[in-house]
C-alpha cells in the first residue's frame, strides 16, 4: 500500500512539477490562476515526485520514509510560508495563502500515511 501510494504521489508531484512550465495552465504567475510558482518552485515539486517515485519503486520502508520526512518539510514550509505571506520563500520559492494551505494540507496527509500505514 505505502509503495502504490509513493508511486501514485510521485506522478501527481511531477505533473504539477511539469504543469508550472506549461503556460496554457500559468495565469498571472498563478497555476490555474490560483497556486503561485516559479522555477524554483516547480523544479521542487519535480524532485519531489522523482523521489517519491524511486522510493515507492524500492520498498515499503524507502515509501515510509518518504512520507515521514517530506511531511515533516512540507509541514514547516506552510510554517515558513505563512509566516511571510505573499513573498519568496528562503527568497526562492514563490508562495502565497493558496500554496502554503495545500503544504499545510499535503504535510499532514503525508504524516498521517507515514505514520499510520504499517510496511
Amino acid at each position: 500500500m505505502l509503495r502504490t501510494l509513493a508511486i501514485l504521489s510521485g506522478i501527481f508531484f511531477i505533473a504539477l512539477g511539469i504543469m508550472g512550465f506549461v503556460p496554457a495552465y500559468m495565469v498571472n504567475g498563478k497555476l490555474f490562476d490560483i497556486f503561485r510558482l516559479n522555477f524554483e518552485h516547480n523544479a521542487a515539486h519535480l524532485a519531489t515526485g522523482i523521489i517519491s517515485l524511486l522510493c515507492g519503486l524500492i520498498s515499503g520502508f524507502a515509501s515510509k520514509m518518504f512520507f515521514i520526512i517530506c511531511g515533516v518539510v512540507y509541514a514547516f514550509l506552510a510554517l515558513f510560508g505563512f509566516q511571510i505571506g505573499d513573498g519568496m520563500l528562503f527568497d526562492m520559492i514563490a508562495v502565497n495563502f493558496a500554496d502554503n494551505l495545500l503544504h499545510a494540507g499535503i504535510g499532514a496527509l503525508y504524516l498521517f500515511i507515514g505514520f499510520s500505514i504499517k510496511i
